[in-house]
């Protein structure tokens, strides 16, 4: 008898089974070799890099780091019970010689700027005058109540046994040491203090906030991944018993992940903040896939041998493993639309790591499989029987009540749909840390003694001279602000302008002195009075004013430093920064007009790292809608080419989509804020629940096409593909349990929602696929066999 002619995937699969002794090999040198480098990926810690280039508040940040030098500050707070003498006011000798030691040694870390170091005891000191007034002394030194008065919420609190030293840092390329190293020997000192003097020590600042929440990232990505493989193993170790099929998927999934990693070192790649995903997602879909091929081979070896067992289960399911990767590569890809850069490169990784899970299996699961004789066949796991028939029960009773069914689905996905439009952006960076970490233990501490930790600025245009008609129109400003200035949580906690110290000045040359010295000193130049203030403060002047912005053709810029509590609830914070700068606008466009030369091109903003982390959720989701549909058009346009039908194309996208709008519409419902980590969920778990689609019509085709019934073929369906579909998901669950366990709040939300998501897709699979698979193909042609 002819020999039958083989199709192309038959050969394919002939090839890779005689070539196992070759590719399993090469596939374990080329993840050993990859390792190191992969090791080498590093994260791109810049919280700018996740807006838009053109985004005009990062247009303001610039800004204002190019004026006034950026803002990057970590404050050393403690509470001190001696910290002032109750009769003078001033500083004891022991609080004194504290700050001062404390100060010099923070000062000398590699990464401080030691001309920017503010402590109370330098703010108390006397100043030799910058000029000379008749009648006046060569040193100049305000009041004590004066002096804590100015620096109230900044170096010292309210209890007046509370105070800080602020430590500026060097511009990023004039640092002699990274950011991080900077901060570890700022704690290691703040630690050693706190042993020395028995005070509780606090460091606190938005770079210490940032640094620490890509520490958490990272750290725990690495840790907490190590973790859920090695639940993973365990889960799939007590489903089938085979330290084979144990090691087969970890295999696969380290191979993608390793790969991934290190191509991306090779090229140069940094990962984000939306990058940490990467190794739970790429997880899922290798687990997936092993799943199917491991519960298909184990049916198959009822009847035949190893070998041709596996060629039947490869030759079956490869075109299904083909086109998951294909459509969820094309679904990540729709995140190329989006114009933040992290978010393009995070597209770009997905879609590579999901080719290498395709490159993975088919190259290492011939050789895992067959090569050897040690445990061989992955065994039947605890209660699969009773599985399988419920499975079988619940797709009869699926098919006996499709409209009912229906109808709930429908009920649920506009319920929970409606959840969508109550929607908020987590905007308290502390709400990221839990509750015992370093990071929140301080920021609660300075919110609490020293009013609030967010600085934030409004910048505004200002003469090349200073004049007293001008710094009135700020001190206007100033006090309109002010008046936002209360215990509940919408106000602002400290508002510093230029005049602060003028004012204060004043106050004390005119309760100290003659009616003439006062006089004589209100009628200073204006020039004259800043330069006094930039001889009790060093630097003071030049952090709020510059005359030089330049372009000769501009007016200079000043700046009125804000602080805001961090812990405050996301609308509140929101709309503190809108009433702030609807009250700065209004006054540029009335006290302000006319009086600076070509004010108009240059409008008053708000900006600093405060603001841009309150807006930061919102600028990743500013074009996710736009990512979601076109994601959803990729799916369906790939799915209708591997089935040929578009009947079959468009009903593939609602057990799809139906999971995402039950996670993202719940929690509108139940109040949770969305964070870093959850404002791409939407896009993420359409990339992800495409698999069990896309096996469930596979397998639903190849009963038809043995000549069941369209409902014997659904339960078929259902007895097979779904218990795959189970024990992924069981497998999967139990691994990302460990990411509860995250020192970064967003990590535990995401691996709680994407959990959620895979079940919404199982239940979509299971209870509203087959109900739709049923129609379409009562209502048309049965499509062609592309998807099998």
């Amino acid at each position: 008898m002819p020999e039958p002619v083989l199709t192309r995937r038959e050969r394919l699969v002939d090839w890779l089974i005689r070539g196992r002794y070759v590719l399993f090999p090469a596939v374990l040198v080329l993840l050993a070799a990859a390792w190191p480098a992969s090791q080498r990926l590093e994260y791109d810690r810049s919280i700018e890099s996740l807006y838009t280039a053109d985004d005009p508040r990062l247009a303001a940040y610039r800004d204002s780091k190019r004026l006034f030098g950026g803002d990057e500050f970590i404050i050393v707070a403690w509470t001190d019970p001696e910290l002032l003498d109750e009769a003078s006011g001033k500083l004891t000798p022991a609080a004194e010689d504290r700050i001062r030691s404390f100060s010099r040694r923070l000062s000398e870390i590699p990464g401080v700027n030691p001309r920017s170091t503010q402590n109370l005891a330098r703010a108390m000191e006397p100043k030799p005058l910058p000029f000379s007034i008749p009648f006046f002394p060569d040193q100049v030194q305000l009041a004590p109540d004066e002096v804590h008065q100015l620096l109230r919420g900044i170096l010292i609190g309210d209890d007046d046994q509370t105070t800080a030293i602020v430590l500026r840092l060097l511009p990023q390329g004039e640092r002699p040491v990274r950011l991080g190293e900077t901060i570890r020997q700022v704690r290691a000192a703040a630690a050693d203090f706190e042993r020395r003097t028995g005070f509780r020590t606090f460091v606190v600042g938005e770079p210490v906030q940032v640094h620490d929440m890509f520490d958490y990232v990272d750290d725990d990505g690495t840790t907490l991944f190590r973790w859920s493989l090695g639940l993973l193993a365990g889960v799939v170790l007590v489903l089938f018993r085979s330290p084979r099929w144990v090691a087969l998927p970890l295999v696969v999934v380290l191979a993608s992940v390793v790969w991934t990693k290190a191509v991306l070192v090779l090229s140069g790649a940094r990962l984000s903040m939306v990058s940490s995903m990467l190794n739970s997602l790429v997880t899922i879909i290798g687990i997936a896939t092993v799943m199917h091929v491991i519960v298909h081979y184990r049916e198959r070896r009822r009847e035949l041998a190893r070998r041709e067992a596996f060629r039947e289960t490869f030759v079956v399911l490869l075109p299904a493993v083909f086109w998951t990767c294909a459509t969820t590569a094309a679904g990540f890809a729709a995140l190329l639309s989006s114009h933040i850069t992290p978010v393009r490169s995070f597209a770009l990784m997905m879609s590579l790591a999901t080719g290498m899970v395709l490159a993975a299996s088919v190259l290492a699961l011939p050789g895992g499989a067959l090569i050897g004789r040690f445990s061989p066949d992955p065994h039947d796991a605890p209660g699969e029987a009773r599985l399988t028939a419920f499975l079988g029960r619940l797709g009869a009773w699926v098919l006996r009540w499709p409209g009912t069914i229906g109808l709930v689905g429908f009920a649920i996905a506009a319920f929970t749909g409606a959840g969508l439009f109550r929607l908020e952006v987590e905007t308290d960076f502390s709400k990221n840390f839990r509750a015992d970490s370093p990071i929140l233990r301080s920021l609660t501490f300075f919110e609490t003694r020293l009013g609030g930790a967010g600085t934030w600025e409004v910048n505004f245009p200002a003469p090349k001279d200073l004049s007293d008609e001008y710094l009135g129109k700020v001190r206007m400003l100033a006090d309109r602000l002010r008046a936002e200035i209360g215990s509940g949580e919408k106000q602002l906690t400290k508002v510093v302008a230029i005049t602060d110290p003028i004012d204060a000045m004043e106050r004390h040359v005119s309760e100290t002195y003659s009616v003439l010295v006062s006089a004589s000193f209100r009628r200073l130049p204006a020039a004259q009075k800043v330069r006094l203030v930039q001889q009790l403060q060093p630097e003071f002047v030049e952090s709020l004013y510059n005359p030089q912005p330049g372009d000769p053709d501009q007016p200079g810029r000043m700046r009125i430093v804000l602080r805001g509590r961090e812990q405050q609830q996301a609308r509140s914070k929101l709309e503190l920064i809108g009433r702030v700068e609807r009250i700065v606008r209004n006054w540029a466009d009335g006290e302000l007009a006319g009086d600076v030369p070509n004010a108009p091109d240059a409008d008053p903003e708000a900006t600093g790292l405060y603001v841009l982390l309150a807006f930061l959720v919102q600028s990743l989701l500013g074009d996710q809608l736009v990512s979601f549909l076109l994601a959803a058009a990729g799916i369906w346009g790939m799915l209708t080419f591997a089935f040929r039908s578009l009947r079959v194309g468009l009903i593939s996208l609602v057990p799809n989509v139906f999971p995402i709008v039950l996670v993202v519409g719940s929690l509108g419902w139940i109040g949770l804020p969305i964070n870093i980590a959850t404002a791409m969920i939407a896009s993420v778990s359409l990339g992800l629940t495409v698999d069990a689609t896309i096996h469930y019509i596979a397998a639903f085709r190849r009963a038809q096409a043995l000549g069941l019934g369209v409902d014997a073929a659904l339960i078929e369906s259902h007895r097979g593909v779904g218990r795959a579909l189970v024990f992924a998901n069981l497998a999967l669950i139990v691994g990302f349990s460990v990411l509860t366990l995250s020192h970064f709040i967003p990590l535990v939300y995401f691996g709680i929602l994407l959990s959620v998501a895979m079940l919404g897709g199982l239940a979509a699979a299971l209870l509203l696929l087959p109900i739709l698979l049923r129609w379409a193909v009562a209502g048309g042609r049965r499509p062609a066999s592309g998807g099998q």
